[in-house]
């Protein structure tokens, strides 16, 4: 038979390169702000069989919130289930189409969660590098900003997910870990700029033009987003 173990460690992210790279995006570990909240922060990198190969936690147990770790794991999961070798779909894309009417109304039952192994293990050691489900298949969907797809320039090789703060401003930070990773090489996307970014483009009847727009918060991520680059257009 052959060697399987090659698809599961084409993933080059470690806990502490997660972290390194986490901590350097975020305010409260003395990087930029997102344009949001500014809260610490969960990240979570799965490889593209969708096992999980790391969860970090910015900030000390208790100073993030705790529904955050299992949403970064269902972003990643999310972008990587959705991500093609040459077509990246952001889970901030995915937003406007999952809603009535829209053309992926109904996604969020198709993947549920995996309470058994999401919530298994001792709660002490999430956001360590023996955090519980590091090794164990990532479950759920998440629609909204914080997952994307890492690609290595060759090929895709996992995703992101981020999550703790407005999900345009988890959105933020999952562009500034995946360019501080290297792994920004997205070779498409739906955006006019051929990518994952964000599309700030919902109307006041709440419908998106592109039909892959996300809401904003009315905090300032849009213009961060802007500055970085992470928006469609400069928009």
């Amino acid at each position: 038979m052959p060697d399987k173990s090659q698809y599961f460690t084409s993933l080059a992210v470690s806990h502490d390169g997660l972290l390194r790279a986490l901590k350097a995006s975020i305010k409260p570990a003395g990087g930029p702000s997102n344009g949001g909240l500014d809260n610490h922060m969960w990240a979570a990198a799965v490889d593209r069989q969708g096992i999980v190969r790391a969860v970090c936690r910015s900030g000390e147990p208790g100073e993030q919130w705790p529904g955050s770790r299992a949403i970064a794991i269902e972003k990643a999961n999310t972008a990587n289930g959705l991500s093609l070798p040459s077509f990246a779909f952001s889970t901030a894309n995915l937003y406007s189409g999952a809603q009535p009417g829209g053309v992926l109304y109904g996604i969020l039952q198709t993947n549920p969660v995996d309470t058994a192994t999401m919530y298994a293990g001792d709660p002490a050691a999430y956001g360590s590098a023996d955090d519980p489900m590091v090794g164990q298949k990532a479950s759920g969907v998440v629609v909204f900003g914080g997952g994307l797809a890492l690609y290595d320039g060759g090929a895709i090789v996992g995703a992101l997910g981020v999550s703790g703060d407005t999900s345009p401003g988890d959105h933020n930070i999952a562009w500034r870990i995946r360019r501080a990773l290297g792994l920004d090489k997205v070779p498409g996307g739906i955006t006019a700029d051929d990518n994952d970014a964000i599309i700030f483009d919902i109307g006041i009847m709440g419908k998106s033009s592109s039909g892959y727009g996300h809401p904003v918060s009315g905090l300032k991520e849009n213009k961060v987003a802007q500055e970085i680059g992470a928006s469609a257009n400069g928009k």
